[in-house]
């Protein structure tokens, strides 16, 4: 009988100190992009939906969410409204920090709940096949040119606006920018030649640049892409020279990150973490990384609050200069 009660005992206390289960989403969860059907973060997105749904990462079903009005306002403002919502999260970029400095909406990133850093992007100058082929040559047209170069891009006063203000500040070409819904309508407008040139992430122009209609010049980085098997029949993104080893002394990384409404539990963050973690660690994640040409990281925590406040004052800095920031 002692032995029996003893038995019940243990199990009793070995109920009482295992821990509570682990809270997951039972209802549909939303990615909401903040931007235009075929943009990077739109590509982006429905990878991580399809790795999600493939390796059975989720139990609750998994659906992209594309809020890109009001030049992403709308998602902004529909995440910050939805504070408690842990089926709700957001796959973030730059906007986040020059689209409430140049429109001065009431939004802050720190109104949200932050979950992990996933990638950061590059941006490569862009022309049309039957254009300029270097650098040099593309400026020079631009400065010979009777009129502006059309510079086509998503979104005025953002990242793509950024870089043209400041590609006009290192070389005296004179650009006029034509912001569209997204990267891949700035694409198909560059095929057409209704503009010279864009400087859209390696996602939004990969198709037209493996078909050989348009011409990658230089990526805004310190560093070539490290990448190096073959996209198109003669180039692969470790090809693209810098557009610093070109002459033109313009860096820039854009963000890439997930984030959930504020006022989520800590299990409710916890969750996601783990979730996008194991994305990074999927073979579609891996894939998706070398072909769009995106730096691979993976930051958390207190280690992703420091970077966000570091990339937030350079995006400041940068905006200010740009005289893109409201007053």
């Amino acid at each position: 009988m002692r032995k029996v009660t003893g038995i019940a005992v243990a199990l009793a206390f070995a109920a009482s100190a295992a821990p509570a289960l682990a809270w997951e989403p039972t209802k549909p969860v939303e990615i909401v992009v903040a931007a235009g059907a075929g943009g990077a973060s739109d590509q982006m997105a429905r990878m991580m939906q399809a790795a999600i749904q493939k390796n059975g990462l989720m139990k609750a079903p998994i659906v992209v969410s594309l809020k890109g009005g009001a030049s992403g306002a709308e998602a902004l403002m529909y995440m910050k409204s939805s504070e408690g919502d842990a089926n709700k999260v957001l796959i973030a970029y730059s906007l986040i920090y020059m689209l409430p400095l140049s429109a001065k909406i009431p939004f802050n990133w720190r109104d949200l709940t932050p979950v992990a850093v996933v990638a950061m992007d590059q941006f490569v100058l862009w022309d049309n096949a039957a254009g300029p082929k270097s650098v040099k040559d593309f400026i020079a047209a631009a400065k010979a040119a009777p009129s502006p170069f059309k510079m086509g891009g998503t979104g005025s006063k953002r990242e793509d606006h950024v870089l043209t203000v400041f590609m006009e500040k290192q070389t005296g070409a004179k650009f006029s920018y034509l912001p569209y819904k997204s990267g891949g309508e700035a694409a198909t407008q560059l095929v057409g030649n209704h503009t010279e040139a864009n400087v859209n992430n390696p996602s939004e122009n990969l198709e037209v640049w493996r078909a050989g209609q348009v011409r990658a010049l230089c990526v805004f980085d310190k560093e070539r892409i490290s990448y190096a098997a073959k996209v198109t029949e003669a180039q692969s993104w470790n090809d693209i020279p810098t557009c610093k080893e070109e002459g033109l002394d313009v860096q820039y990384l854009m963000l890439r990150a997930m984030f959930l409404p504020g006022k989520v539990t800590p299990e409710q963050q916890a969750f996601y973490v783990d979730l996008f973690q194991k994305v990074a660690q999927t073979a579609e994640y891996k894939e998706y990384m070398e072909k769009q040409a995106l730096k691979p990281i993976f930051l958390k925590g207190q280690e992703m609050i420091k970077f966000l406040e570091e990339d937030d004052a350079l995006n400041k800095s940068l905006m200010t200069e740009a005289g893109f920031a409201a007053r």
